[in-house]
């Protein structure tokens, strides 16, 4: 009976130990509703407008798309976009890349932070 009680427990804590994670768990969908605050200047198939493309961001040189004309500052920075620096731009633009020239004061909330950058992960 003491086995029992002791798996049973285990098996409990668990399942409790995981539920922080599923709450904030990344959602590629709720990250396109997100998105829906960048289309006015961003694309995702590939082409510029007011701002540079996403489509391929993950992994790439901040301030590198071609024909796109960027600020010294995005330019100039060393950035490489991933899960932890789209983040904190997308935080604070202003703070992660000074003087660079994006009109958007940022998302507070970091649950749709993280569904955006899980959206953005989709589009290769």
């Amino acid at each position: 009976m003491r086995r029992v009680i002791h798996t049973h427990a285990v098996m409990v804590c668990a399942v409790v130990a995981t539920l922080p994670c599923l709450a904030f768990a990344q959602s590629s969908n709720a990250g396109k509703e997100v998105y829906a605050q960048c289309s006015a200047c961003h694309s995702v198939d590939g082409s510029n407008g007011v701002g540079p493309t996403l489509q391929g961001v993950m992994g790439r040189k901040a301030g590198s798309v071609a024909g796109f004309r960027y600020s010294r500052a995005m330019k100039g920075s060393s950035i490489v976009w991933d899960d932890k620096t789209l983040d904190a731009y997308v935080a604070d633009p202003q703070k992660t890349i000074p003087g660079n020239v994006m009109p958007f004061a940022g998302i507070a909330d970091a649950k749709q932070r993280a569904d955006l950058v899980a959206y953005l992960q989709t589009l290769k």
